[in-house]
């Protein structure tokens, strides 16, 4: 736990008091289920802009950025460059397609082509895919509140639930958004000044780089921290392949077809105005999104030349090394933003970043646990008991549904506490790819053109071709790309059935 200040405290508290008017006041422009999932369809460019980065620029854009350039350096960029792209894809080609379906649901685009069969599948896979992105998220306000407070893992996980289900609970897509816009404008000041205070610390960037040479190079720690042999200080931390290219690049894909299949990201689309409002918001985040995690790259760069995990410590220890001194000592990686704003930024400042981080992460659980919820209620529920398509009930059933799956993203958060925040959240969006994002297109631009069967067979082989090639085979590239070809392969093939098919109705 880092020492707070009273001043830390004050910024702290009124950053989250903030937020929590937003939602308060968000709340009173719900009066009806379509106001919670997507805003009455009333939201101007900023609200969009504001709803998207609200969930994607979250713990995984932030933190976990933070954490994984600690390790791998300007390679971490590929969370937010992807986001980047991602948006820049879904103004240009997505927006107005989405609109025009005339659909509140990414899989209802999928059921109206090849029928509910494959709306049910692919809101289980979507929902284990967003699931996991909603588990990040509480592992990474976990990791914030245990930095600055004196409490435990099970005891953190739990506010940070209670304080995402207020968040969205009572606002829905607009607390989402409204949030989304105060948390953007905290988010880049809080970026620059640590951008600015990292130069000035370390000097530049050539004293950061030296100051990792100097830690890491020959040393011991350097050798517990995988940097051996043809390893160099500057292939480690400079390049954006450091992990490989397939795996980085992947990474990369997998966060822009994570963006154009996931729910939360189409409702935000859903609830502008305009089809103009709905573009111009994606156009926003775009450009808005990447230069946050450069903020937190060179954030994770200068704590790697100040800070010595535990495991590097009891790992120098096993090799009868000494323990450098004078460095900070952290106990997971995932503390690495957190404890850079409480030793390094001044004290009120500090605690409004604070604040703003911990919103960060909440509202990008929240807006997860809607997306997801609104899969379940919309596209699984409904069809089951046609009562919850009534406004009302189908308001209380979303809202209690979102409960039930924070609940739930604790248990696992705390059966798991020590993963990679990022890796959670690529393979969180390569599964949302794999499941929806071909069908998806198949039923935007290929209508009548693919049969059913192949799309329901695309559904269940790709997510799965991403799982056992994350978890059970040692492929020499990212499983996504695996999951992709999978998919791609089978509606491939019913493509050239369907149009085998209509060649020989033709014919009679």
């Amino acid at each position: 736990m880092q020492q707070l200040t009273p001043l830390h405290v004050v910024g702290l508290l009124a950053t989250i008091a903030l937020i929590i008017g937003i939602g308060i006041y968000s709340g009173r422009k719900v009066k009806s289920a379509a106001d919670f999932s997507s805003g009455g369809s009333r939201a101007g460019a900023w609200i969009v802009c504001g709803a998207i980065m609200g969930t994607l620029v979250s713990g995984q854009a932030t933190i976990g950025t933070a954490q994984l350039a600690f390790s791998f350096g300007m390679s971490a960029w590929w969370f937010t460059l992807g986001s980047g792209l991602g948006c820049l894809i879904l103004a240009i080609g997505f927006a107005a397609p989405y609109r025009r379906s005339g659909c509140s649901t990414l899989l209802q685009i999928v059921s109206k082509e090849y029928g509910p069969r494959a709306e049910s599948l692919g809101s289980i896979f979507c929902s284990i895919g967003i699931f996991i992105s909603v588990v990040a998220q509480v592992l990474s306000a976990t990791a914030l509140l245990i930095t600055i407070f004196p409490i435990s893992h099970l005891a953190a996980a739990l506010v940070s639930i209670a304080l995402m289900a207020f968040y969205v609970i009572f606002g829905g897509m607009w607390g989402a958004g409204m949030g989304g816009v105060a948390k953007l404008i905290l988010l880049y000041v809080s970026s620059i000044v640590g951008g600015i205070l990292v130069f000035g610390l370390a000097g530049g960037l050539d004293g950061l780089m030296e100051t990792l040479q100097n830690l890491l190079a020959g040393t011991g720690l350097g050798q517990v921290s995988g940097i051996t042999g043809d390893v160099t200080i500057s292939s480690r931390f400079t390049s954006l392949i450091a992990r490989g290219a397939s795996k980085d690049i992947g990474s990369g894909l997998s966060l822009i077809l994570g963006v154009l299949s996931t729910q939360t990201y189409a409702q935000a689309i859903w609830s502008g105005k305009t089809d103009s409002a709905a573009r111009k918001g994606a156009l926003l985040s775009a450009l808005l999104i990447p230069p946050i995690g450069i903020a937190c790259i060179l954030i994770g760069l200068y704590m790697r030349g100040h800070c010595i995990t535990a495991d590097e410590v009891a790992a120098l220890q096993a090799l009868g090394q000494a323990v450098p001194d004078g460095l900070i000592r952290l106990e997971s990686t995932a503390q690495v933003f957190p404890v850079f704003v409480v030793n390094f930024m001044p004290k009120l400042l500090g605690g409004i970043v604070l604040g703003t981080l911990f919103i960060t992460v909440v509202g990008g659980g929240s807006g997860l646990a809607l997306g997801m919820a609104s899969i379940l209620v919309t596209d699984i529920f409904a069809r089951k008991n046609p009562k919850i398509k009534e406004s009302g009930t189908n308001l209380k059933v979303t809202r209690g549904t979102i409960m039930v799956i924070l609940v739930v993203a604790v248990i696992v958060a705390i059966l798991v506490p020590g993963a990679m925040i990022n890796d959670l959240g690529f393979l969180s969006m390569g599964l949302r790819g794999a499941v929806v994002f071909l069908p998806m297109c198949g039923g935007l631009w290929l209508k009548g053109k693919i049969p059913s069967r192949f799309a329901l067979a695309a559904i269940i082989a790709g997510p799965i071709a991403v799982l056992v090639g994350n978890f059970l085979l040692n492929l020499p590239f990212d499983a996504l790309f695996f999951g992709m070809a999978v998919c791609l392969v089978i509606m491939a093939v019913g493509l050239a059935a369907g149009k085998h098919n209509q060649a020989s109705l033709s014919s009679h």
